[in-house]
């Protein structure tokens, strides 16, 4: 049992967040908008097939491991965007597809996309100049911290 709320409200396993039980951003949008479930969604709408095997989703994805796409088609089957079908073959087929709660997200992920796609640059820009902002800063803090431990070595402290 967690009895970290914290983590627990993490964990692709918890039902429902304890602490917040009434909170949408805790409870779905947490989930939904992790860093591979849109993308499935995505992938799973553009494709131009009304169902998606395994093998196929993971060949549009080469940066997701398979254990981690595997637990991401477990999520959004569980809270209901994606069907799994399982066809007694062998080897078996397993087939995705998205469910109507899944397609009624559609103008909102694509307005979504066009917001990330009209301010990709200018975010990305930000974040540069801050990071790098950042590396300044923890230069200036190396130099000192190193000329303060230099000053102790060089007085015998």
């Amino acid at each position: 049992m967690c009895t970290n709320n914290v983590l627990c409200a993490m964990k692709r396993s918890t039902l429902q967040d304890r602490m917040f039980p009434a909170c949408p951003v805790r409870n779905i949008l947490a989930r939904l908008c992790d860093k591979w479930a849109l993308l499935v969604i995505y992938i799973l709408d553009r494709s131009g097939e009304e169902k998606l095997r395994f093998t196929e989703l993971k060949q549009q994805m080469p940066d997701i491991s398979q254990r981690m796409l595997t637990m991401t088609l477990r999520t959004l089957e569980e809270d209901g965007y994606v069907t799994r079908s399982v066809f007694p073959e062998i080897p078996p087929r397993v087939e995705y597809a998205l469910t109507e709660r899944a397609r009624s997200l559609k103008p909102i992920l694509d307005s979504l996309l066009r917001w990330s796609v009209d301010n990709m640059d200018d975010i990305m820009c930000d974040r540069r100049r801050l990071m790098a902002g950042n590396e300044v800063l923890n230069n200036f803090n190396t130099n000192e911290n190193e000329s303060s431990t230099d000053q102790k070595i060089f007085k015998g402290n």
